[in-house]
């Protein structure tokens, strides 16, 4: 994948024409419901071309969902990098990023989460590996934010879930037409976040 000029910018998302295109049916269809000729008429490809550069539908999908990974740990991790050293800069940076990430490539996030379950079991561990370590991320910032008393609650990893949980189904909803703006979205759903591992109100604001 070609890299962002910023992370803290969304342009196209750069998938090739054959990716961009299942993604497009994958999150209108269903993977179930889309089929190999329509993805490559909707390219521009034959089938045989398709099959050239994707061997099969499940190949589409692994590479949608690992590009789409990818993008979003390069993005969380550029997010902390940027921020100040204390956990709440830290934690606010990441989760904005996430945030930020599911409103701006709700369809790629929408089928990530959807169609887990069509993986092979061997590429559905391999997702499950990435999306663990886009957690860790997110957990370990937790766990030092209680550790310095930034933060205030008894189950850090559990709050880490439910935030990384909450920016994930915002996917599942959003729209550009909705009453909300994406920065006004962001703060309300950062404040959320943040009440859900304890910040303290001076942290908050």
């Amino acid at each position: 994948m070609t890299a962002t000029p910023s992370w803290d910018t969304y342009e196209g998302s750069n998938l090739p024409p054959a990716l961009s295109s299942a993604l497009t049916t994958f999150a209108e269809q269903g993977y179930h419901g889309t089929s190999v000729r329509q993805i490559a008429a909707d390219a521009g490809l034959s089938v045989p071309g398709l099959y050239h550069h994707f061997p099969s539908k499940q190949a589409l999908l692994v590479g949608i969902m690992d590009e789409s990974m990818n993008e979003l740990l390069e993005r969380s991790r550029s997010a902390e990098a940027g921020a100040g050293s204390s956990p709440s800069d830290r934690f606010d940076a990441v989760v904005e990023s996430l945030l930020l990430f599911h409103i701006h490539r709700r369809d790629a996030a929408f089928v990530c989460s959807t169609e887990i379950r069509s993986l092979d079991p061997a590429n559905r561990a391999a997702y499950i590996a990435k999306r663990d370590e886009e957690q860790r991320l997110l957990d370990a910032i937790v766990a030092d934010g209680v550790a310095d008393g930034s933060f205030d609650t008894p189950h850090p990893r559990d709050a880490s879930r439910a935030v990384t949980t909450m920016c994930v189904g915002l996917a599942t909803w959003y729209r550009p037409d909705g009453p909300l703006s994406p920065s006004e979205l962001v703060a309300v759903y950062l404040d959320i976040a943040r009440r859900t591992v304890g910040a303290t109100t001076a942290e908050q604001g």
